[in-house]
Formats: structure tokens, sequence, C-alpha cells
């Protein structure tokens, strides 16, 4: 007998039961994965903007300077402080060395021009000195007594010729008077020839004389010429023996105020040693240093301006570089000013070229730590500075010119970077 087949259990209540979900548990389950996706998405962002990027580095935002970049009116000007200095300085030389032996003035004094600032002792020098007059006094003792003999020859000489020219004449009066007797027939033809011989030889003797004479004076000229020459050479050198002994007096050069005049009684002084100095009084000229990043640009002529409106021209450019300065000097356009000192310091503005519309960047040690061929610019939240190539012009201490690769409103970092020499981006914290 077949069994009859099974037939399907009776659902009980449990197995009927089904579990309905709200409609508000839904969207607090949709709610709860869209706020763990913002989270993990503000975590992503906060890790990169946290976490370096290649090439960047973290700066602390008190450890940088910022400042902007504008168009404004740019101002070519370099300013110094220079030194007031006298115009002309003189030094004071030792002609002739010796022993200080006295001091006439003192340091710091006014002196007139030749005037004895102190004497010095060289008995040495004084000995030679002597003896160098007495040789040359008999020289000149020599010379007197040859223009003395030369004066004698020429005066002998005119005696004889004058003696000659006296006897011609009496010779012509003797034969004239003959001439006339024997005209008269009282004397003979012989009595009347030597009376003409006579005056033949006289005539002959006065003109052998004078030739004579002419040549004699001629040598003789020349004679007295080159003793004249040797008389004023023996006087020349008389008297520079006398100015050696001289020298040994200590003379100011010029007039003016007398410094470092250092010297003191005893010391011992060579020919040729520095004494001390003479400053213009009352004539002035500033000095100032330099930075050498403005040696090119600095010319004679330059027009400069200072403190109470003083009026300056640069008169002289030294461009010899120590410790990375140069030296110029200024002069004072019309009278300088009443109450300057030596070694008093002006501040002193000068115009390197002519003002004009710029853009214009604050300077700072970006400047030369980029050598102002880059520079970071600050993104707009200011949390980030990125490394830009640039170009700059002048500058001053203050502001200097862009030519190229920023824009006016641009902030950058004026600070030094020379630290992040590598980097190209700037976390700012």
């Amino acid at each position: 007998m077949t069994s009859p087949p099974d037939q399907p259990a009776t659902p009980t209540g449990a197995a009927m039961d089904r579990k309905i979900s709200s409609p508000r548990a839904a969207r607090r389950g949709r709610l709860r994965l869209i706020l763990a996706g913002v989270a993990v998405l503000v975590v992503v962002l906060l890790g990169w903007r946290l976490i370096p990027s290649g090439g960047s580095t973290d700066v602390a935002s008190a450890d940088i300077e910022t400042g902007s970049v504008a168009h404004a009116p740019f101002h070519d000007y370099l300013p110094v402080r220079a030194t007031v200095a006298p115009a002309v300085t003189t030094f004071v030389g030792v002609v002739s060395g010796g022993q200080v032996d006295k001091l006439l003035v003192q340091d710091g004094s006014m002196v007139a021009a030749g005037q004895p600032l102190a004497t010095l002792d060289n008995p040495t020098l004084k000995l030679d000195i002597l003896t160098r007059e007495s040789a040359i006094a008999s020289q000149l003792g020599t010379v007197s007594g040859d223009d003395l003999a030369l004066e004698r020859a020429k005066l002998d000489r005119a005696t004889q010729t004058a003696s000659a020219n006296y006897d011609l004449i009496k010779a012509r009066r003797d034969l004239s008077i003959r001439q006339q007797l024997h005209d008269q027939g009282f004397v003979s033809d012989a009595g009347v020839a030597s009376y003409a011989e006579e005056n033949d030889y006289q005539q002959k003797r006065l003109a052998q004389l004078r030739s004579g004479e002419a040549k004699e004076n001629g040598i003789a000229a020349v004679q007295a010429s080159r003793l004249a020459e040797t008389r004023g050479r023996l006087s020349g050198n008389l008297a520079a023996v006398e100015s050696s002994l001289d020298a040994l007096t200590v003379r100011a050069p010029v007039a003016g105020r007398l410094t470092n005049f250092v010297v003191q009684p005893g010391q011992m002084l060579k020919a040729g040693d520095s004494a001390g100095q003479v400053d213009s009084e009352g004539r002035w000229k500033l000095v100032a240093d330099v930075d050498e990043y403005y040696l090119g640009r600095v010319a004679i002529g330059q027009q400069a301006s200072g403190e109470g409106g003083l009026r300056l021209v640069v008169t002289k450019v030294l461009p010899a570089v120590t410790d990375g300065r140069f030296r110029i000097e200024l002069g004072f356009v019309g009278a300088p000013p009443a109450g300057l000192n030596r070694g008093q310091t002006i501040d002193v503005r000068v115009t390197l070229g002519n003002t004009r519309a710029a853009l214009i960047a604050p300077v700072g040690g970006w400047l030369d730590s980029g050598g102002g061929t880059s520079a970071f610019v600050l993104d707009a939240d200011g949390r980030h500075a990125r490394r830009r190539a640039i170009r700059v012009g002048r500058r001053h201490p203050e502001e200097a010119e862009i030519l190229s690769g920023l824009s006016a409103g641009d902030r950058i970092v004026t600070s030094n970077t020379q630290a992040y020499d590598k980097a190209g981006i700037l976390n700012i914290r």
C-alpha cells in the first residue's frame, strides 16, 4: 500500500513574521555614509595640505617677512652718510733730517704759509755747510780776481791806443808845419821826408793797436760772460748751501690749520718724514663710502642733496674697492655752511637718475639671497609661496624696480631665503 505524499507543513506564526524597515532609518543610514565620505575627503585634503610636497619646505610664518608689489614713482637715488673733510690737505715734510730741538707751535693751531713750526739740530750738517761755504767763497774770490785782470788788460789796451792816437796827431801837426816851410823854401825835401815817415809809422801803429784791441775785446767779452756764469752758479750753490741750514727749520707749506703734528723734542726725524699736515680752514668736502653695487652708476658731476637744503655735486669717484665698498667725494655748490667741523657726518642723497613710474617691490634679504633673479610669491590664501623667476632693475635701500616676473598686487617674501635656495615652494605654517 502506497503512502500518501508528504503534505507541506503549516506555517507557524514565527515563520510568517517579516522585518519591515522604516523610511526614517533608511535616511539615517544614507546620512552616515555621506558623513563618512566627507570625513575621508577632509582627511585626504588635510593630508595633502600638511604633508610637504616634493621640492617644498615648511617655514614658520614668524620666520619670514612679506611685502607687496605696486605701481609707484621710483626715486632713483643713493643715500649715503658722508663725513666732512678738508678740501685740501698739504703734508708738512722734513727737508733735512735731525733731532727735534724746539717746538714752536702746537697741534691744532692756525698757521701762516712759511711759518716756523719746529727747529732741528744736526751738527754734522752744520759742519758740512760751513766747509762748503768756505770752498765756494774761495772760488768766488778767484772769479773776482779774473774779472779784475780782464778789466786791467782792457784799460791797458785803451791806454796804448790813446797814446798811439796822440802820437799820430803830433806827427801830423809836425808834418804839416814842415810841409808849409818846404813850400816856402825854408826846408829841403829831406827835411820833410823824415816827418812824413814818422806820420806813416804812427798811422800804422794806431791801426794795428785798434785791430788788436777789437780782437782782444771780443775774447775778453767771452771770458767775462763765462766768468759771470761761473759767478752766478757759485752764488746759486752758496744760496743752496745756506738754505740747507735753513732746512733745519720745519715750516708750514701753506696757510691753514695744523693737524697730526705729533713730533716731540728729542725725536729723530729723517729727510722725507712727514711731521704733520695743514688742512684748508673753511674749505670743506664730503667723503662717503658706497656699496660696490653702485660702482657703475655713480659718476662725476651727479647732483646730490643733504640736510638743511645742502646742494652738492660728486667731484671724484675712487674705484678701488675695499671690503665691498668704494669711496666718493662731494663738493658744495656755493659756499659751505658755517659751523662745519672735520669728522662731522651728514646724510646725503645722490641722484642717480630721473624719477619715473615703475613696478616697485620693497628691498630686503631676498635680493641678496636670490641674486635678484627669483622671488617667492605668496598664494591668495597666504599658506604657500612659490618661487618665480624675475628681473630686477634699479634699486635703492628702500625699494627695487621690478622689470619682469611680478605684477602689481603680488605679495612676496622679503626676508632672506638663502636657507631655502633648493626649494620651489614654501609651506607657511
